[in-house]
């Protein structure tokens, strides 16, 4: 089962999931590329980082190990910067990335790009102590992260772009509108806002302390862990997830994606931020309106790529699809897969953040 369904049996028998997608916002501008969904084939290999290591966040005074891992290949003078940072997931890692950073740092041509993967703090091979985690808490570690003079992008040049799946794109776009940070560019991949229980059931008082109760025993010391087994740490509800709605084609979800999401979940402290993310904590917005609006903020300031999905689950289609033709949106693509294309379809992501790069910093000269 998977842990929204578990979790809304926990919250109250009663309540019931509709099936009912939410309604589709019309473009007004912006053509759109499609690109055929390919046949399902099993996962490659992830290639090696050229460079991994630890930079220290503190917050609160505490010092918290940040994983990140650094890809790139010396073929260009002119070397441009990304940062990837992964879809917040209860299984959250930087191996969703590596496959399209490979493939963008290997091409030839005027431009060479260094790409670098960082886990957020809570998730990933990053510490995961237990803080109080919220959108907040997360936007201030990636405003740290930019901007701090010893982090891995610390020698961006002012030419820093972030690409983002999910709640990490929005998290990043929100930073950038409130002037915190100033990325060169944002690609936002299968942005999302709401949470797996508010996307369902909504953000009503009741709901709202049904979701604090389920939050309050995922953290307790005993309970939290026999919770967070029964939600999240075991093999057939990582495998459920993702056949149902993280990847598009169920025959891509390989023994061994599995395996490895599974260890994950064994890390100390790793059901932390999965408290959070579930319940809505981790939203950095509360309305289609607002998630919209933070994409108008960057109008004119930042160029945006939206890269959508083809078989995205309804209601995070319909938010994604509300971004077409938005004020702030420069390109909107679609490409293969649901929730994670980035790693279920690498090389269709990395063809179009590739295009959208060239076509950003060409136009910066």
């Amino acid at each position: 089962m998977p842990p929204a369904a578990a979790a809304a049996a926990f919250l109250s028998p009663a309540v019931a999931v509709s099936s009912r997608a939410l309604p589709l916002r019309r473009a007004r501008h912006l053509a759109v590329r499609a690109v055929a969904s390919p046949p399902a084939s099993k996962a490659k290999p992830a290639p090696p980082p050229s460079k991994t290591g630890k930079w220290e966040w503190k917050f609160e005074d505490k010092p918290i190990n940040i994983y990140y891992e650094e890809h790139e290949q010396d073929s260009s003078e002119d070397v441009k910067n990304i940062l990837m940072i992964p879809t917040i997931s209860d299984v959250s890692t930087v191996e969703e990335w590596r496959v399209v950073a490979k493939d963008i740092v290997g091409r030839k041509g005027e431009l060479g790009y260094r790409a670098t993967i960082v886990d957020w703090p809570g998730l990933g091979y990053s510490d995961r102590p237990s803080l109080n985690y919220n959108a907040d808490v997360m936007e201030s570690f990636l405003v740290q992260l930019v901007n701090s003079p010893n982090s891995p992008v610390a020698n961006a040049d002012d030419e820093l772009v972030i690409v983002g799946g999910g709640h990490a794109a929005t998290i990043a776009v929100r930073a950038a509108g409130k002037g915190l940070i100033r990325p060169s560019a944002v690609a936002a991949v299968a942005p999302t806002w709401a949470g797996p229980l508010p996307i369902v059931f909504g953000r009503g008082s009741d709901m709202e302390t049904r979701y604090g109760l389920l939050r309050g025993t995922l953290r307790a010391p005993a309970i939290g862990w026999m919770m967070y087994n029964v939600l999240v740490s075991n093999e057939k509800s990582i495998q459920s997830q993702y056949k149902s709605h993280v990847y598009a084609n169920p025959e891509n979800v390989t023994p061994d994606i599995i395996e490895s999401r599974y260890e994950l979940t064994k890390r100390k402290g790793a059901r932390y931020v999965p408290a959070a993310f579930l319940t809505g904590l981790l939203d950095p917005v509360q309305s289609r309106e607002e998630f919209v609006q933070l994409f108008a903020k960057l109008d004119g300031d930042v160029p945006v790529l939206i890269v959508s999905t083809l078989n995205a689950p309804k209601r995070s289609k319909a938010e994604m699809e509300a971004l077409k033709g938005a004020k702030g949106v420069t390109k909107f693509v679609e490409v293969p897969g649901a929730l994670l294309p980035q790693e279920e379809y690498p090389l269709a992501v990395a063809e179009e953040l590739y295009s959208f790069l060239q076509e950003s910093f060409t136009a910066r000269r």
